[in-house]
């Protein structure tokens, strides 16, 4: 797999809270430079990635009811209809993890299903971040099929803020619950090139990474094939 494929894979994530301005100017601009196919980012940059990322390679991805997810619903739609404003080409939304564990599958797929009556009109992919590190694999399945009823086009691991990131048993059993019904991202510990390819050869659709990571993942491939791209930037020392 080539750098030039594995790029279109990530959403390069530019989430802490503490980040600069110029931090993020400087991220977002490491994930242009790398091709990734979004830069995700925090609701207050949405404005200034998609001014920046206009006319490139790469769109805008955003968080919405992060890192929690136990927002209300109608403040969540609320959230969406902002960021579809100001731009934003794909919503990360966190679900109510809360009601997941509680076993509350009728409230946690009309939660989903809030964002996603405002999203895909307007043709803004939803994506459902579980936080698994909280869930069992069973919980894990039940809320694919939740995903799935309320009309979301990913489900996702994790924030990469709370608990261990995508786990290989977690990952198969969404992939396993979707059933070619709804794409796969793992996100949360994804640092380097094996661990996305072993994700991308499991069935992933899409990849979330912290960007200081973008340039690991793009580089020398597991096989040892491809050389890194030249780039020049010196990411922050931020983890993800």
């Amino acid at each position: 797999m080539t750098v030039q494929d594995i790029n279109r894979y990530l959403d390069h994530a530019i989430l802490k809270p503490e980040m600069t301005r110029q931090e993020v100017i400087d991220a977002i601009q490491l994930g242009i430079d790398y091709k990734v196919r979004t830069v995700c980012v925090r609701p207050c940059d949405i404005e200034l990635a998609v001014a920046m990322c206009k006319g490139t390679e790469t769109e805008v991805s955003c968080t919405l009811a992060f890192p929690h997810g136990c927002t209300l619903s109608a403040v969540k739609a609320d959230e969406a209809r902002h960021y579809i404003a100001a731009g934003v080409h794909e919503i990360d939304m966190v679900a109510n993890y809360g009601f997941i564990r509680s076993g509350l599958w009728d409230e946690v797929t009309a939660d989903i299903r809030a964002v996603v009556e405002v999203a895909k009109p307007a043709g803004v992919p939803v994506k459902v971040i579980f936080e698994t590190a909280w869930l069992t694999l069973d919980e894990i399945r039940r809320t694919v099929q939740c995903a799935i009823d309320a009309g979301a086009d990913f489900v996702k691991t994790s924030t990469g803020f709370n608990g261990e990131g995508a786990t290989v048993e977690q990952v198969q059993a969404m992939l396993d619950a979707a059933q070619g019904r709804i794409k796969v991202k793992p996100s949360g510990g994804i640092r380097d090139r094996a661990r996305a390819e072993l994700f991308i050869a499991m069935g992933a659709q899409r990849l979330g990474n912290g960007y200081t990571s973008t340039a690991a993942i793009c580089g020398v491939s597991s096989a040892g094939g491809d050389q890194q791209s030249a780039i020049s930037h010196q990411p922050l020392a931020i983890s993800y």
